[in-house]
């Protein structure tokens, strides 16, 4: 069971004209800078993390950088005191100066810890999700990186919080019966003409969708049109969430969410400076009741605990190939329930690593079952794609993180 080496790959994929695209990324080319560790047993484990393309190639050299450290380690060893390991490779004496923790460095750490996760899952032989179910809280907090955290969240309250939970456990289970529900945020991307978003809400509609996330940020008058166009063909019982994509300013994001509230949108996403937390304080401050959710592009722990501390986020939106990896994820996802706020993950690996992580969230640690984002534009590349019926994500059986690519 050791890790006998480790390969990585600059995986890029072309999308449609105008799929993904937003008020800031006007082209997006999907990538993932791929981690593949592989045990002497044959076993290998892939570790994903998203970017749009350029750039991709520096997350991989990054990856070769901090990867040779695990070479030689026993991947159960590994993962009993994982918080530790991800510590030390974070904290790196030479590449933390590049962060710290953010950045291309923080993406490679995600990449590497994403693959130990799929790793020790296939050895285990369970899903992911079944995985971190069946760990004790004690090492599901051995599994975490505390640090800078011990005001709010130390290593009793984090136990305590996933004790607390244990004996309505069985409450929750029916979830993976009949599935997670989910989001579609492929109906309405920045650069899709009115009536492709039309026919796209039609027919996600027709496959059991109830909600629906459209990109804004350009004209407000734009803006205003294609959303009242949605909420119209959607009907008003859909739940519609408008995403701004750090677009605005703050006196714009005031003016636009105001004018934007008049068709009821679930929330506002991505109003304004991701790093800007007294900004988003002032705007929900402006905008209530209407709910501010953001958390694509935070990138440690530290800066959610900013967020959470301000009361100014309604839900938040970790992601485990944003942030660094799945341990960093579950941090972020006990900050959470400490906070009361819900989770509703960014998808960017399309659905296929958080399917397992919401199921988590919901059964050990009592987070609300809201919905997961669903984007379907790079299932075909995947060797155990999400499977999605009815608007719900199927609980995935094979082991691992559903995360391995086809050559």
């Amino acid at each position: 069971m050791l890790i006998k080496s480790f390969r990585t790959r600059d995986a890029r994929f072309q999308l449609e004209p105008g799929a993904g695209s937003d008020a800031v990324h006007s082209s997006p080319e999907y990538s993932f800078a791929v981690t593949h560790l592989n045990l002497d047993n044959g076993i290998s484990g892939t570790g994903l993390v998203l970017t749009m393309g350029e750039g991709n190639d520096l997350v991989c050299r990054a990856i070769e950088k901090l990867a040779p450290s695990l070479v030689g380690s026993d991947i159960e060893e590994l993962m009993s005191g994982f918080g530790e390991r991800f510590r030390a490779l974070a904290d790196d004496p030479h590449l933390r100066w590049l962060g710290p923790h953010k950045g291309i460095v923080h993406l490679a750490l995600a990449s590497i810890t994403n693959a130990c996760f799929d790793l020790w899952a296939k050895v285990r032989k369970q899903p992911l999700w079944s995985l971190l179910l069946s760990l004790s809280p004690d090492e599901i907090v051995n599994l975490l990186d505390l640090s800078y955290l011990e005001d709010v969240l130390d290593r009793k309250t984090a136990l305590q919080l996933l004790t607390d939970q244990q004996e309505t456990r069985g409450a929750r289970m029916g979830i993976l019966e009949h599935g997670y529900p989910g989001y579609d945020t492929s109906v309405g991307w920045y650069h899709y003409e009115d009536n492709q978003v039309r026919d796209n809400v039609q027919r996600s509609l027709d496959q059991g969708f109830t909600a629906f996330k459209l990109k804004i940020g350009g004209l407000l008058e734009r803006d205003l049109n294609r959303a009242q166009a949605l909420r119209h063909i959607a009907g008003d019982r859909a739940t519609i969430m408008l995403d701004a994509n750090q677009q605005w300013s703050l006196p714009a994001a005031i003016a636009a969410c105001k004018a934007l509230a008049s068709m009821n949108p679930y929330w506002i996403e991505e109003p304004t400076h991701p790093d800007d937390v007294h900004a988003h304080k002032q705007l929900a401050q402006k905008i209530a009741p209407l709910s501010i959710a953001l958390g694509e592009h935070v990138p440690n722990r530290v800066v959610f605990k900013n967020y959470l501390e301000a009361e100014c986020v309604s839900f938040l939106q970790p992601d485990c190939t944003r942030l660094g990896g799945v341990s960093e994820f579950l941090t972020v996802s006990l900050l959470a329930r400490k906070y009361g706020v819900p989770v509703v993950p960014h998808v960017g690996d399309m659905g296929q690593i958080h399917q397992h992580l919401v199921l988590f969230n919901l059964i050990a640690l009592g987070h609300p079952e809201v919905f997961l984002e669903h984007i379907p534009h790079l299932s075909r590349y995947f060797v155990n794609p999400a499977k999605v019926i009815g608007g719900r994500y199927q609980t995935p059986q094979e082991p691992g993180s559903s995360s391995d690519l086809h050559e």
